[in-house]
């Protein structure tokens, strides 16, 4: 599986399973496959109220802790305490630490999110996480962080799919040695109806879905798409075998229309 080295020096696989709204009762499940089949990256977050169910999965799989890369996230009403909520977020998952930790939404009008951040390094400096860094920030938002610690985010979760590229803020991380991991991949399969990416697929025998997870691995992103099928997770994972033209990831590109299907992290949740 193709890797990424953070600016900390840690790796991350490139390729991992998005758990958002699996519940518990489905999410062990899809774990566990996922881990047997060769994934090695599993993101979840305590907002998504199944960390007791990917724990599962994890211990259910039975494979060494160091080879797997677990990312879980600070929700929005943990801001001012992260250490307790990371001490829940081991609790639920089973573990003694976590791979990377992310501020899952920057809450701007709240005006904390740059001391949270301190607080995340300061974990980090404890070793009850691995690496740091957020997700949904703007490129304003990762400034502040500049200006307030030496400590540069690995990484930024953020929207990102063909028909919204946020290449602002992709270009801006990826300038900064930031790594852009990218949440809705397959624009929650709105994408994938593209005929761009349909024909595509057609001319190279590969699925709509691994025409646009190879898209995102040949712009250097983190990709993790959801699902819950196992024939859906095996055709995720021989999406990292699929090579597109320097051609076919431009005719991609121009797919973009600046419309987002999530949140604006500048009014998310205010």
């Amino acid at each position: 599986m193709s890797t990424l080295t953070f600016n900390d020096g840690h790796t991350i696989p490139r390729l991992g399973l998005g758990t958002y709204r699996t519940p518990d009762s489905l999410v062990a499940r899809i774990v566990a496959e996922a881990l047997q089949l060769g994934y090695r990256h599993i993101d979840t977050a305590s907002a998504y109220q199944n960390e007791v169910g990917v724990g599962q999965g994890l211990e259910r799989a039975g494979l060494p802790r160091q080879e797997v890369f677990v990312t879980t996230k600070l929700w929005r009403t943990d801001m001012d305490d992260p250490a307790a909520a990371l001490q829940d977020s081991l609790k639920r998952l089973g573990l003694d630490y976590v791979d990377l930790y992310l501020i899952h939404w920057p809450m701007p009008t709240q005006g904390v999110y740059p001391q949270t951040w301190l607080k995340l390094v300061e974990l980090r400096d404890r070793g009850l996480v691995r690496s740091v860094g957020v997700s949904n920030f703007h490129t304003a938002y990762l400034d502040v962080l500049a200006e307030v610690s030496d400590t540069v985010p690995v990484v930024n979760q953020v929207e990102l799919h063909p028909s919204f590229s946020n290449a602002q803020v992709a270009e801006y991380c990826q300038a900064r040695q930031i790594a852009i991991e990218s949440w809705a991949p397959l624009g929650k399969a709105q994408d994938l109806e593209q005929p761009t990416v349909q024909r595509i697929a057609q001319r190279i025998g590969a699925t709509p879905a691994q025409v646009v997870i190879a898209w995102h691995l040949a712009k250097g992103y983190i990709c993790m798409p959801k699902t819950v099928s196992v024939d859906r997770l095996k055709e995720n994972y021989e999406a990292q075998q699929v090579e597109l033209s320097d051609q076919d990831v431009a005719d991609i590109d121009r797919l973009d229309t600046g419309q987002r299907i999530g949140g604006d992290p500048a009014t998310h949740g205010a």
